[in-house]
């Protein structure tokens, strides 16, 4: 599975684009004048549009919402906001006082958190369906790979072997009132923490009679239209050229979820990424990048993460097994 301790960098792997902006905004260029168009014409007719950004789980996040009351529009961002801080102090592990850290440290959680329950249960879920190609117990594996890319090399493979003793999802124990883990267990939940932020943002929306939005976790939901009436779209950067479009997901509307080698490298060629198989404690590599769509952003997350160990043929098969859900696999390129 994907993304342990480390920071997420602020992702620019899926871009945003209005539909009232130039095609230059698709790909991230300047586009700051056709943005104040856009808004300008989203005024006229009486309609407010916001975005509000922050840092959240270790990368930027922005939340934009549209709508005719604009007491109610900030309103409904700073419920986003606070949707997005209660899932980090149940599951952040770039928060020492979180739930889950302190799960790690101790071994054991009374009364754990329910947004850690909630993410802890469908991380549980999906390993067993993936027969633990997806696997939230990789983390003790971390340390191990950050430790030797600083030294400029790679793990030793007795090292390797000794951590996987201690990895693997059986090794947890969810109970109604109480999580346990064995001696040496520790887990992440970065994989799935993002997809479901999104979730839970939406639905601080919902709740505020917000049918217009368009939600960026660092991972990606969109709800409605923009006030203009057209839809939202989504571009999808290439991995291996990020200033350039792989690909433009139009309408875009539930949530979308991408898994790559190049977020956090170990090696110059990507060969060894965050992105670990818990068989072997290396990175998987066939594939540079999976994006899932999905009704929720849990799954679209879990699912992308998932593919990305399981290789193209199995992951289709795993993605196809799910309601409403689609997916886009980018192959690793071959060596020259």
């Amino acid at each position: 599975m994907s993304d342990l301790g480390q920071p997420r960098p602020a992702r620019r792997r899926i871009l945003v684009a209005a539909a009232g902006l130039a095609g230059a905004g698709l790909a991230g260029a300047a586009g700051l004048g056709g943005l104040a168009a856009f808004r300008a014409s989203a005024a006229s007719r009486g309609l407010v549009l916001r975005t509000r950004a922050g840092l959240a789980f270790g990368t930027t996040v922005a939340l934009t919402a549209a709508g005719s009351d604009a007491a109610v529009i900030e309103a409904a961002l700073t419920d986003g906001f606070a949707a997005m801080r209660a899932v980090e102090a149940g599951a952040s592990l770039f928060r020492p006082d979180s739930a889950l850290s302190r799960l790690n440290r101790d071994g054991a959680l009374h009364a754990p958190d329910p947004h850690l329950v909630v993410l802890l249960r469908f991380a549980l879920a999906l390993a067993a369906a993936t027969e633990g190609a997806f696997d939230p117990t990789v983390q003790p594996l971390w340390p191990v790979w950050s430790e030797a890319a600083a030294r400029g090399g790679r793990p030793d493979t007795g090292v390797i072997r000794a951590v996987l003793a201690r990895v693997g999802w059986h090794r947890v124990r969810l109970e109604p009132d109480r999580i346990t883990l064995e001696p040496g267990t520790a887990l992440t939940l970065n994989a799935l923490i993002q997809g479901y932020a999104a979730d839970r943002v939406m639905a601080a929306f919902r709740a505020r009679g917000i049918a217009d939005a368009f939600v960026d976790t660092g991972e990606f939901g969109a709800s409605g239209a923009h006030p203009d009436g057209t839809p939202w779209r989504l571009g999808l950067a290439d991995p291996r050229d990020p200033a350039a479009l792989a690909a433009v997901i139009a309408p875009f509307m539930g949530f979308a979820a991408t898994s790559g080698d190049y977020n956090m490298c170990f090696s110059d060629d990507r060969a060894d990424h965050h992105i670990l198989d818990p068989a072997t404690g290396y990175s998987p590599g066939g594939l540079s990048s999976v994006t899932v769509t999905a009704p929720t952003g849990l799954l679209a997350d879990g699912l992308s993460t998932a593919c990305m160990v399981l290789g193209r043929d199995r992951g289709a098969r795993l993605v196809a097994g799910h309601a409403g859900c689609a997916v886009r696999f980018t192959d690793k390129p071959r060596p020259a």
